[in-house]
């Protein structure tokens, strides 16, 4: 259907509500808006829903989360009455109509005679993963855009284990949801019958405390956090979303009594006004944090993300300024400090295994090849990580130690299937406690890794590509890179490129062929013959397409300038 037949389709239809239709005739005369409003329906893809709220079939609204919902309703009871029964778990965060959005899902849910759990307030999105598991649910459903700008939001699945839906389940789903004919096709109930029918419950406290216990196992060395943490200083910042009661309650509970929070960012707020861009990547969401560190004389800074599933480090480097670490450096940092504690407390078992993604550095695996711990790569997004947790616990092959990824995302333990920014904030607070209880800071930590591993330099840069052109500009720009690869960057040969979308990988010196073992995805990475590595891929959550970079040096100074001059090579051959 042409984008002008859908948008006239909306605005007779008697099931589109008249803000809504109000919204959409405000833009007559706007042809690029009314275009990109409704060229496309927004897509139910591997990662659920993310777009801007609106109006339009390519818009976040009631009209694309009830569809979307509808496909997924369908989906569990073709599974059964017993997968009816189960129900769904659902949780929201701080973004613009998070609530509103959460209740319509609900509801729809319901009408189609499937239990739901409804949180009463925002939760972060490892609380959902967690309670999806605790309650045995068939699966769950946040209603978030993690660190998107304040106009987008978004609708994730989840299923039994607590993790993302996996392939090949996630294409069976999309399926059941492109199915879904126009708004029609839309169960729906009221609240209150949903209610006295039993089929909607508001979720307690319980779950959550349960949660935050299962948190506070995690801690390694509680006896030493308990006696650093009554002057260990730290600055904390939710920046408006849902961390700021989890993260808070796990660091008092343990003993970190001095906990400061960004008063200005401690509330939810929907427009992210003191940021604009919630992203704890970025250093600016951290201004206000800096000068409360500064006038606290804080230890460390740490800062989560809206929906609380990722988390950044800020620290005083060696020349008193304050810097923020990557998410390869903590997450190298992680690594190092769990396996070091638990092998001193003779708790490191012998099959222990660390996850990573593919394009997160190699440091992590040295690490852990220097504690006799493996290392194995998924593909990036946490639902693989999970999927390689569930496969390790039905096959008994490893015991899963830590997961990470390099946009800031961590997970110990096994009771969260996705990221959890509370469960980092705590380990990075103890691990930095520990640190100071050896005369150290937490830079300091990370000069004496690198010192003993090697040093590496790691970035990324990003091509936008908004709308439909932008669409076709990312398929051209694949297909190209497909179509002419390069045998060497710089004048370094590249010795392997792997293709995620033919699951091959090519040895270009030895001219052979292999296999990857991993779901299909649309990916290019690059080896090359010092061991540098670039990789392609556009975003499953973003119009754009990131490149990833990674170095290695015998100093800090020479990993970096090898990063920079790779990154301007990469940039002519794109």
């Amino acid at each position: 259907m042409h984008y002008k037949e859908k948008y006239h389709l909306w605005l007779n239809s008697p099931l589109i509500d008249p803000a809504a239709k109000q919204e959409l005739l405000a833009l007559k005369g706007n042809e690029p808006e009314i275009e990109d409003r409704f060229y496309k329906d927004l897509e139910f893809g591997t990662a659920g829903l993310r777009g801007v709220i609106g109006a339009g079939s390519n818009r976040m609204n009631q009209y694309t989360v009830g569809m979307a919902t509808q496909g997924l309703a369908n989906y569990i009871c073709q599974a059964g009455e017993e997968a009816r029964a189960k129900g769904v778990a659902i949780a929201y965060d701080s973004r613009r109509k998070s609530p509103d959005f959460a209740l319509h899902a609900a509801l729809v849910l319901c009408a189609n005679g499937i239990k739901t759990y409804l949180y009463k307030e925002l939760q972060p999105t490892p609380i959902l993963s967690f309670t999806v598991r605790e309650l045995g649910t068939t699966a769950g459903i946040v209603v978030t855009a993690s660190h998107n700008p304040p106009e987008y939001n978004g609708y994730k699945v989840y299923w039994g284990d607590g993790g993302q839906v996996p392939p090949p389940m996630d294409g069976e789903i999309i399926r059941e949801v492109n199915q879904v004919e126009g708004f029609e096709a839309i169960r729906t109930m009221d609240e209150k019958d949903a209610l006295e029918k039993g089929l909607l419950r508001y979720i307690g406290d319980e779950v959550v405390s349960k949660y935050i216990e299962r948190v506070k196992e995690l801690c390694i060395n509680k006896e030493l956090v308990e006696r650093e943490g009554r002057d260990f200083k730290i600055v904390y910042t939710p920046i408006h979303g849902s961390g700021n009661k989890p993260v808070r309650r796990v660091l008092k509970e343990l003993g970190f009594s001095q906990v400061s929070v960004v008063s200005e960012q401690e509330m939810p707020d929907p427009d992210f006004s003191t940021v604009g861009y919630p992203n704890p990547e970025d250093k600016k969401v951290f201004t206000l944090a800096i000068e409360l560190a500064e006038e606290k004389g804080a230890d460390l800074i740490i800062g989560t993300d809206p929906d609380c599933d990722r988390v950044g480090v800020v620290v005083k480097n060696s020349k008193g300024e304050y810097i923020t670490l990557s998410g390869n450096q903590i997450g190298a940092l992680l690594v190092h400090y769990r396996l070091h504690s638990l092998k001193s407390m003779d708790r490191l078992p012998d099959n222990g295994c660390i996850i990573k993604t593919i394009v997160t550095s190699e440091i992590g695996r040295v690490i852990a090849d220097s504690f006799g711990i493996a290392a194995t790569n998924t593909l990036t997004g946490f639902k693989y990580i999970s999927e390689k947790i569930k496969g390790f616990e039905e096959t008994g092959s490893h015991t899963f130690l830590f997961g990470y990824e390099e946009s800031y995302g961590y997970l110990a333990g096994s009771f969260v299937r996705d990221k959890d920014a509370v469960i980092a904030s705590m380990l990075i607070c103890e691990m930095a406690a520990w640190y100071r209880s050896k005369g150290m800071t937490l830079y300091e930590g990370l000069l004496a890794l690198w010192e003993e591993y090697g040093y590496y330099a790691d970035s990324q840069m990003s091509i936008q590509a908004e709308g439909k052109e932008g669409m076709e500009r990312i398929r051209e720009l694949m297909e190209n890179l497909r179509a002419d690869l390069p045998f060497q960057v710089g004048g370094i040969p590249v010795v392997r490129i792997e293709d995620y979308a033919k699951s091959k990988a090519y040895h270009i010196q030895e001219g052979t062929t292999g296999s990857i073992d991993l779901p299909v995805s649309n990916v290019l990475k690059y080896i090359l013959k010092d061991h540098s590595w670039f990789c392609v891929r556009p975003s499953g959550t973003e119009p754009k397409v990131k490149i990833y970079f990674s170095t290695a040096g015998d100093s800090i100074q020479e990993a970096e300038a090898k990063n920079q001059h790779l990154k301007a090579e990469v940039e002519k051959l794109l």
